[in-house]
């Protein structure tokens, strides 16, 4: 087959930065022009190719054909390969063809960075998640998107119909607009949480631990019963378990950590990791680590190599491990080759409850995109809007990329019903493993790229298990995502600030709390560690952070 997009690994044209006059804006109800430094874009000049007819839930064709460069990142065991059905068919169907810069997974928020800074990304810049685009605000590097979602039928139907739009309001920036287009979730749930040997729970403990304190009963139990076990796991350096405990202690850790500065109930922002609530996180998985229960080594290593928590949980050694829907799918073929299929059940339970109450994470965004500023030079500008909007927001879009062409790749029934046509199968997915051809590694589709971007529930719970549908329906009935943090927008000059003061604090949190929990340290030097905290600045950062929360509920 013919090349189907120009794929330059690297290779970089020299771009130069074009900047912007920022001004205050609208979430929604937005202007069609924004200042690039070099005069007002004008939408309707810059459309060709541009459908006069576009709105939300039809096919996007370009009335032309272009081509619009695209930042990818592969994955080790996913190479994009030039033959991919993915691009092929979505050139056949909207006139679009892909110019492809590949980066590596290892070190992709590096790799685009420095194409970023430099001036030479692509125009369109995927696999973005909220927050990220801060550091290219100030230099003009990425569009403020919120100029141009008029632009955008199928984005603003969605996030009025899934009911987005504060959380939309809580991606601006300083200036008023926001600069990233993220995914969008009908339903929000945690990703990661605990998966459990739900056999073992229930004939050993009781039950399914509903809260923490009700985990820790369940696990001396477990211990009894399985005496070389250490039952809890993570996996994840201890960064996935306390991100979706932290919240049921009225706090925030792990990958949850942010910038640090969470809702103290007043709408002030206050340091998680100084917080009571931390403490008594950081105090319960202390005494899990002093009674035997914890597999400390799965919370200073990642998940890889020899004795990894998978092997151990086929081994029975370990009974509850962070992890999600994937995650259970991997630890049910390790207990196939163990115990024998049948002989078990393995189940992602909703995150425990705590001290704080039965809550969870906030309601979360997926990964999008930011636009490369010089796009706004194009004169397919406008095509290229509606095209994105197409690909990411149209629920024909998110099929299609999900699960390839209806009738070739799959069927589905008048009920809504997909299913796998015998000859492909989704190796990620465990689906059809008796099919030919992988969807995912063969044509292009289900890739991590787009595929899990915005998604309905029903196309959620198409490619997941039924188990997982159960998960999803015990977090929505049982658990209340924690609201999100105020936001405190900076300005550029508070950035640098911001950073400089951060980063020497967050690792001293960091080590402090694996130190902790591990006992390493007593946790009656818990004052002194805050007056560690404090000596590097504290109060400075949460002033700033504070001052910048008023700044923007005073323009608001």
């Amino acid at each position: 087959m013919s090349d189907v997009f120009g794929r330059t690994p690297m290779r970089a044209t020299r771009r130069g930065l074009i900047g912007f006059t920022v001004a205050g804006g609208g979430a929604l109800a937005l202007g069609a022009c924004s200042d690039d430094g070099d005069g007002e874009v004008n939408v309707d000049e810059q459309a060709k190719g541009a459908m006069d007819d576009f709105k939300a839930d039809t096919q996007f064709t370009a009335t032309e054909p272009f081509t619009l460069s695209l930042l990818w990142t592969e994955w080790p065991d996913l190479p994009i390969t030039d033959s991919w059905q993915f691009f092929t068919e979505i050139e056949k169907r909207t006139n679009v063809k892909f110019e492809v810069t590949t980066i590596p997974f290892s070190d992709a928020v590096e790799k685009r960075s420095l194409l970023i800074s430099a001036g030479d990304a692509p125009s369109v810049i995927p696999l973005v998640y909220t927050g990220e685009e801060n550091s290219f605000v100030s230099s003009g590097a990425v569009l403020p998107m919120s100029d141009y979602v008029e632009h955008m039928p199928n984005f603003q139907k969605y996030v009025e119909e899934w009911d987005l739009g504060g959380m939309i309001d809580n991606l601006k920036q300083a200036d008023g607009k926001y600069y990233m287009l993220p995914g969008l979730q009908e339903v929000s749930v945690p990703v990661f949480t605990l998966v459990i040997r739900k056999d073992v729970f229930e004939t050993v403990a009781g039950g399914i631990p509903e809260t923490w304190d009700e985990l820790r009963e369940a696990l001396v139990k477990i211990k009894a019963e399985y005496p070389n076990s250490k039952p809890l796991a993570d996996g994840f350096e201890g960064q996935s378990m306390l991100n979706y405990a932290a919240h049921a202690f009225g706090a925030q850790a792990g990958w949850g950590f942010g910038t640090g500065m969470m809702d103290d109930g007043s709408g002030t922002l206050q340091y998680t990791a100084a917080s009571a609530g931390y403490k008594e996180m950081v105090e319960y998985f202390r005494g899990l680590v002093a009674d035997g229960l914890v597999d400390t080594d799965s919370f200073t290593a990642a998940n890889d190599g020899e004795g990894t928590v998978g092997e151990k949980f086929a081994q029975e050694l370990v009974f509850a491990a962070s992890g999600s829907s994937g995650t259970a799918i991997d630890f049910a073929v390790g207990l196939d080759a163990t115990v024998g299929a049948g002989n078990y059940e393995v189940l992602q339970i909703a995150p425990p409850g705590g001290p704080a109450g039965q809550i969870c994470e906030p309601r979360n965004f997926w990964n999008g995109f930011m636009l490369n500023s010089e796009l706004a030079d194009s004169e397919y500008f406008l095509a290229t809007l509606q095209f994105l909007d197409w690909l990411y927001y149209s629920p024909d879009a998110r099929e299609l990329v999900r699960w390839g062409v209806l009738d070739e790749t799959y069927t589905k029934d008048a009920d809504g019903k997909i299913t796998l046509n015998p000859d492909f199968r989704l190796d990620a997915y465990k689906l059809n493993p008796e099919g030919t051809t992988d969807i995912q590694k063969d044509l292009g589709w289900s890739n991590s790229v787009f595929a899990d971007s915005t998604e309905s529930r029903a196309l959620k719970e198409s490619y997941n298990t039924p188990t997982f549908v159960e998960y999803i329906d015990s977090v929505l009935a049982n658990r209340t995502p924690r609201d999100p943090n105020p936001p405190a927008p900076l300005e550029e000059a508070e950035l640098e600030q911001a950073s400089l003061l951060a980063t020497p604090i967050k690792d001293t949190v960091d080590t402090n709390t694996l130190k902790f929990i591990l006992g390493e340290r007593d946790i009656a030097e818990w004052d002194d560690y805050v007056a560690e905290l404090e000596g590097q600045g504290l109060q400075q950062y949460v002033d700033l952070i504070n001052g910048a929360r008023e700044r923007f509920k005073e323009n608001s």
